[in-house]
């Protein structure tokens, strides 16, 4: 229900992340940092003008959801298959090393084996959802190594579906189930079996007659992307992983060009113009301090390996597949931002904790409140940085490098703020 006080936030939110973005743009970095900082003046960090609610919840959830439709629709299908393999390299050590960075530091700081283990898988996810915000600004979304890094991002959700599920089995019965685990790896075969044959054989006959008659090639493209969402979220993936996919069936080789513009701009104005706003601004709502030393120490330990491990684990992945130094910086900063998949995935294990520890299945917490909010501030911190690193490592090469793919796009994004 759309009230008084709804209205004032959204109000709030908009003007000050209009102000803010338009700012750091005009300072040469992307507006999604001037949209987080909004939400810190908003909301409970600062003035708490503004805090949680469903209401704004729903519309951040809309705002990923938008946002990643129009990614696959601007993103070649092609082009993510061809480099499906390097996409997967760097996508496993882009996993492995930040888990492993991340259960070190719980279990230094006191954490129980389970504690450990959730807090790696924390720290290990990439927001898809981020990375693709991050990559249109610095319109390098179409180069090569921008779909690494989208591919990357979405093998990065299904091992985290595969470990959260795993963990999760684990803490309830306390053995892996591997009959779970092959139910996981088959609903998971079937969605992106139904999306290819969908996507194939039975989209493209549906959009050659597609027509913008009463905007109905937008119902048409929204009714599709929910469709997909609805699979994803019924396989046990993320529903933004389904929107992406459906933006890739509304391509432009298979429609008419007017309405596929049509269809991409309606989808950009509602997605960055109103929603994604409101999505960064709300993960700034999520943020709480501890004034101790030891609260400190154990954020800046997780920030640290948390970059280090995406770094590290991910340029390893894409030096494997013959990238050079600086492309493997690049796509290691490009895979560092994490945000709501993040959250999502912690508020689980917290409400799992709760119901195992009221049925006494468990005698301690699988999260603390210290490590649920050392997760938030990362995730927080990380999605900062990315944009800012991945800026700079972009700007070193392209001066010593002019000729490489992403650099004629990064100089015509310059141009454009």
């Amino acid at each position: 229900m759309i009230t008084t006080d709804l209205i004032l936030s959204l109000l709030l939110i908009l003007t000050v992340a209009w102000l803010f973005g338009t700012l750091f743009s005009r300072m040469g970095m992307p507006a999604m940092l001037g949209e987080l900082m909004a939400g810190i003046i908003l909301g409970p960090p600062l003035l708490g003008l503004v805090g949680p609610s469903a209401p704004i919840e729903l519309l951040a959830e809309l705002g990923i959801f938008f946002v990643m439709f129009h990614s696959g629709l601007e993103m070649d299908p092609k082009e993510l298959l061809e480099h499906i393999w390097p996409s997967l390299g760097v996508a496993v050590g882009g996993f492995v090393l930040p888990f492993l960075g991340g259960y070190l530091v719980a279990h230094m700081f006191g954490g129980t084996l389970y504690q450990s283990l959730f807090v790696g898988m924390g720290v290990s996810i990439t927001a898809i959802a981020v990375q693709a915000v991050i990559l249109h600004a610095m319109r390098i979304k179409h180069t090569e190594l921008g779909h690494i890094i989208i591919g990357a991002a979405i093998a990065d959700d299904i091992l985290a579906l595969i470990a959260l599920s795993t963990l999760m089995s684990l803490a309830s019965t306390g053995a892996i189930q591997p009959g779970q685990l092959f139910i996981i790896l088959f609903k998971v075969g079937a969605f992106f079996g139904i999306t290819i044959v969908a996507g194939h054989f039975i989209v493209p006959r549906l959009t050659r007659r597609l027509t913008d008659k009463g905007g109905k090639a937008f119902t048409f493209a929204l009714a599709v992307a929910l469709l997909m969402a609805y699979f994803a979220e019924m396989a046990g993936l993320h529903l933004i992983i389904g929107a992406f996919l459906a933006g890739q069936f509304v391509r432009k080789e298979i429609m008419d060009e007017k309405v596929y513009e049509v269809i991409a701009d309606r989808f950009y104005g509602i997605s960055y113009g109103f929603l994604v706003p409101v999505f960064f601004a709300s993960l700034s709502f999520h943020l709480h301090f501890s004034a101790s030393w030891a609260f400190l120490g154990f954020v800046v330990a997780l920030i640290l390996v948390a970059s280090a491990g995406k770094l590290i684990g991910c340029g390893l992945g894409a030096a494997a597949f013959g990238f050079n130094f600086r492309e493997s910086t690049i796509i290691g900063f490009g895979m560092n931002g994490r945000g709501a998949v993040e959250l999502v995935v912690a508020q689980v294990v917290v409400t799992l904790s709760e119901e195992l520890l009221a049925s006494d299945v468990i005698s301690q917490p699988l999260l603390t409140e210290t490590q649920f909010s050392g997760l938030v501030l990362m995730a927080f911190v990380t999605t900062m940085l990315a944009p800012i690193a991945l800026k700079m490592s972009v700007t070193r090469t392209c001066t010593s490098s002019e000729g490489a793919e992403f650099c004629k796009l990064w100089d015509e994004s310059k141009g454009t703020r």
